[in-house]
């Protein structure tokens, strides 16, 4: 399965609970991190969700 990377680019202060929730689930907690995670629909849509917190790495 293909694999995609993810870095946190937008700190979770003074943002909605959901959004905060969002980073958790995707193994996001601490600026200028990078998770390696599956391309699968649930992550994609995850990402829809917080596309101004999280930027896809090559």
């Amino acid at each position: 399965m293909a694999k995609i990377k993810l870095k946190q680019i937008g700190s979770p202060i003074r943002r909605p609970e959901v959004q905060r929730k969002i980073l958790i689930g995707l193994g996001l907690n601490k600026m200028h991190k990078v998770v390696e995670l599956e391309d699968t629909p649930e992550v994609r849509g995850a990402l829809k969700k917080v596309p101004h917190m999280v930027e896809i790495v090559d």
